[in-house]
Parts: structure tokens; sequence; C-alpha cells
């Protein structure tokens, strides 16, 4: 039997001590960051310093900007060499991560959305670089800041959808395994696009995180 995982964790918000300490991570093959590590305000000491000692418990970290992080995190994360964004990275023979970081525009006007248009064009992109490396028959883990739109995993406060169209779109077309994901803190849920399954485990402040699970030749999700 074949069996490994992957910590999955998004929101973070600055609550390092949280990551830091969380069950399990020194024995999973690595921790994925789905963005907003940051609270909008680029501390590199600090950020650079949880990144060391996170590192120290576990090396195998993936990582990407959320809407409330700036350019720079994003540059740290460029110079760790651990940046998701818009790349395609083989976690295993068998198992591959793609990323797609930001937000689609908030009412909030935080440092890092981008349109609907952008966001298409993005995703384009990847989906031409999985058919370029030729993945498609792998197992795919597709790790996006926004979730995609009408589902349990996008609803806000009042119950309205906020999350991507060109995130579902993309999904309906590629259909990962899993797609992991986060931004909207109270859509904490497991959902379903085709045979995609679609996972918030909301922010890390309130607990949430997500296992994500290779077990006998296929991905599986455990929401903690």
């Amino acid at each position: 039997m074949s069996k490994c995982f992957w910590i999955g964790v998004g929101d973070i918000h600055e609550s390092y001590s949280q990551i830091l300490s969380l069950p399990e991570l020194k024995d999973a093959k690595g921790l994925l960051i789905s963005g907003d590590i940051t609270n909008s305000k680029f501390h590199k000491e600090k950020i650079q310093g949880f990144f060391s000692n996170l590192m120290e418990i576990n090396p195998h970290i993936w990582a990407q900007i959320g809407n409330m992080d700036t350019f720079e995190v994003e540059e740290l994360l460029d110079e760790l060499g651990i940046n998701v964004h818009l790349k395609l990275i083989s976690l295993t023979e068998d198992v591959y991560l793609a990323g797609v970081g930001y937000s689609t525009f908030t009412p909030f006007n935080t440092p890092s959305e981008v349109s609907e248009d952008t966001m298409t064009e993005w995703l384009k992109e990847l989906k031409s670089a999985l058919h370029q490396k030729s993945v498609l028959d792998k197992h795919l883990i597709f790790m996006t800041h926004t979730p995609p739109y009408n589902t349990k995993c996008d609803v806000i406060m009042g119950g309205s959808h906020v999350g991507s169209k060109a995130v579902r779109e993309f999904i309906e077309q590629v259909q990962p395994d899993i797609c992991f994901t986060g931004h909207i803190h109270e859509s904490k849920a497991i959902d379903e696009i085709g045979k995609t399954l679609i996972v918030n485990p909301g922010a890390v402040e309130q607990g949430g995180y997500v296992k994500i699970i290779w077990l006998d030749d296929h991905l599986e999700v455990e929401l903690i």
C-alpha cells in the first residue's frame, strides 16, 4: 500500500505560531499554502523568520500570494524558490501541483487583485503548460486562492457566491483531482465540480487545514 500526505493551509494572516504547531507537520510530504500569508503589510524579517522556522520542521514548502499579500511577498517566495503561482510542480512521480494566487476583485481594494479577464488568461497559460508537459494523465492538485464560483466554498455571510467564474471554467475543463482553495474564511467546506473535489479549510486562526492524502493510486482529502 502506497500512502503519504500533504498539509494544506490558507488565509494565515500572520498567525504563524499556529502553522508551526500544526499536528503532523513534520511527517507530511510537504506543506501547501494557498495565499494570504500576511495582512497587507510587508515585514520582511518577520516573514523570513516564519519560513526559516517552518523549513526547519518541514523543508518541502510550496506557496503563493493571496489578495492580502503585496508583490514583495511574491518576490520573497521567488527568492526562497517556493512560489507556485502559475507554475506546475512535480510533487511525486504521480502527483503534480498547479497554482494560481492573487484574487479577483473585492470591495476592499486589497494589494493583489486582478480582473476575471486576467485570471482567464493566466489559467489559459496554466492549461497550456499542463498539455505541454503531458501531465493530464497524472494526478493533479490545483491550488487557487480564489475559489470557483457557485460552490459551497465561495459563499459569504449574506449567502452570495463570490468565487471566480474563470477558476470554475478551468476546473470544468481540466478536472483536476483536487482543487484546494481559500479566500472566503466562512466557507469551510468540501464540494464537487464533476470529478474534482473542491476543499476550503477556512482561516488558520479558526484552526482549519486539510490533509491531501495519496493512497493506493488516488487522492483524497480530510478536512480538519
